[in-house]
């Protein structure tokens, strides 16, 4: 027996006790120590909040500055980027989730180059092997038949969306229209087309994006009247919040599309802003209300606007916008000739 050994009876047979044991005992409950410690942030020695360096790579104390933990793992890019292009080109993850895709943007998708990883062209047997694994994995992709019906609808959604330059965001909530017209089985009896047509529509007059009836039933393939009843529908069945639209909102694109300056908008909409409230939105198409305040204010700003160009402009008729900014006009004459009685 080593002299560092020590041996004693204790009653059931010789025991021995190594120090060097009892010493790596020490030092794993130490380690444990420090483990736990760094588990809840805290230094191990005076209880200090712990801090990440990650320029020399160290998880040190802020307070005595004990070296908690070195060599730590940089979990970071191994690349820089300098702007949000380079960010994008250089990033590796996917593609983010989108309601404007059947499956959501998770499935996968086999492209159409015939050429293999480093650019070289594919033989024609493995051609024809990419052809079949292609028709193949688009038709895994719609399983049943309400995925081959949200696929069609999705797709119309994007392409009206587009012709009428409505954002990704008012696509996205035309979609989530459709989604729930779809599960709460709205469908029977009506087009996808339809459907579809009366979500966007529904969607961009909630985003404060609105299209006039015309321009949305130009892109649609849809007739109007159809398209009309399927919206009144749809919104009553899901008790959508839409609100009427503002002829406001209308003025910019119209002021765009006529090439009229900026003052003439300026005085389109308050114009519209005093007609607000006095019935005279009552029953109108806001699309005429805003074409005629359109002409009313290049009357009073002396721009020459004529009837003919606000018209195409607007896609209404020159007798709505004859009708309309003349009351308009007597409208904001009455409102100045209150405000000077008052003064």
């Amino acid at each position: 027996m080593s002299a560092n050994t020590h041996a004693y009876d204790g009653g059931q047979g010789l025991q021995t006790r190594d120090p060097s044991v009892q010493n790596e005992s020490i030092e794993s409950e130490s380690d444990k120590e420090e483990t736990t410690a760094r588990i809840r942030n805290e230094c191990p020695e005076c209880g200090g909040h712990l801090e990440q360096d990650a320029e020399h790579g160290e998880t040190v104390c802020g307070e005595c500055g004990l070296v908690v933990e070195e060599d730590g793992i940089d979990r970071g890019p191994e690349w820089r980027a300098f702007n949000s292009t380079e960010r994008t080109e250089k990033s590796r993850v996917g593609a983010p989730t989108t309601k404007m895709l059947h499956d959501e943007g998770l499935s996968t998708n086999i492209g159409w180059q015939n050429k293999d990883a480093y650019g070289r062209s594919l033989s024609s047997r493995q051609r024809r092997k990419m052809q079949r694994l292609r028709t193949w994995d688009e038709r895994f992709r719609t399983r049943n038949h309400k995925e081959r019906n949200l696929k069609q609808a999705l797709g119309e959604i994007d392409r009206m969306g587009s012709a009428l330059g409505l954002p990704k965001d008012v696509r996205e909530t035309a979609s989530v229209i459709y989604r729930r017209a779809l599960a709460e089985d709205l469908l029977p009896g009506r087009t996808i087309e339809g459907v579809a047509t009366a979500a966007l529509y529904a969607a961009a007059r909630q985003a404060d994006r609105p299209r006039s009836l015309d321009e949305v039933a130009a892109v649609s393939r849809v007739e109007r009247m159809e398209f009309k009843r399927t919206y009144r529908y749809i919104v009553r069945e899901l008790s959508l919040p839409v609100k009427p639209a503002d002829p406001q909102q209308y003025v910019a694109r119209i002021v765009s599309a006529a090439d009229a300056s900026d003052e003439t908008a300026h005085r389109a909409r308050e114009l519209l802003r005093t007609a607000s409230g006095t019935g005279v939105f009552n029953g109108k198409s806001p699309v005429g209300l805003a074409a005629a305040a359109i002409y009313a204010a290049g009357l009073l700003t002396d721009e020459g606007l004529t009837q003919s160009v606000i018209s195409e402009a607007a896609d209404v008729s020159e007798v709505t916008i004859r009708n309309r900014y003349q009351e308009l006009l007597a409208v904001a004459e009455d409102a100045d000739d209150a405000v000077t009685a008052s003064a």
